[in-house]
């Protein structure tokens, strides 16, 4: 198996981040992509992504059978958010793992929260989804989005072995356009996706990102 590159590996903080300027726009605009509400924020911040990221999205979606939509859950999430889960999830392992150190805390959180200071959905790079049926009826991808590793038994990572063959097959499809059309995963995560961001460019050579984090401002 290749080995995994956690969020909080130095290699991704390392790589710099020559923000190119692009727009956060809201992917409802268009009605091309179904959106699902369950991560939907007062400010509607939930629904926007940079420019770039959607036009991949779209380009995925003409790739996929006849009958299936990307589903669309949570693009942006400004920092203050992002820290909030990250140290959300961080204190229910420092709980189940009193004898872990800070640095295995903050390795282990990373596996499902990205750390705030390089988060790609802080950036508006990421994007978490999955795959429906045309009138919004999700497919079976092994496990719910947003499962954690301890919850799921590691069946959130995307080439994990203890799923059905219906959601291996499922996984493999939303795999194949979504990189097909640019984005890379997060593999402890098989509903997250991004471009441009520092993830990205490790996973494809790319010398700096694109798009560093933005502040709720920039949405509107």
């Amino acid at each position: 198996m290749t080995e995994i590159v956690l969020m909080s590996d130095p290699k991704v903080a390392a790589l710099p981040v020559v923000e190119c300027g692009e727009r956060l726009v809201d992917v409802r605009l268009g009605g091309s992509l179904l959106v699902d509400t369950r991560k939907q924020d007062p400010a509607d911040t939930f629904a926007y992504l940079r420019e770039g990221v959607v036009e991949r999205l779209l380009k995925a979606q003409t790739m996929l059978p006849h009958g299936l939509r990307l589903l669309f859950v949570e693009g942006y999430r400004p920092p203050p958010l992002q820290r909030e889960y990250f140290e959300e999830y961080a204190d229910q392992l420092r709980a189940a793992h009193l004898d872990w150190s800070a640095k295995q805390i903050h390795s282990a959180a990373s596996r499902y929260v990205s750390p705030p200071e390089i988060a790609p959905h802080s950036a508006g790079a990421a994007v978490d989804l999955t795959l429906a049926s045309a009138d919004g009826h999700e497919l079976d991808l092994g496990t719910r989005m947003n499962a954690d590793p301890e919850e799921s038994a590691g069946a959130c990572y995307t080439h994990a072995a203890n799923i059905s063959e219906e959601a291996r097959a499922n996984r493999k499809l939303l795999g194949t356009v979504l990189t097909a059309a640019g984005l890379v995963n997060y593999p402890t995560e098989w509903w997250h996706w991004s471009f441009g961001d520092r993830y990205w460019a490790l996973i494809t050579g790319e010398a700096a990102a694109l798009y560093g984090p933005k502040e709720i401002g920039s949405c509107s």
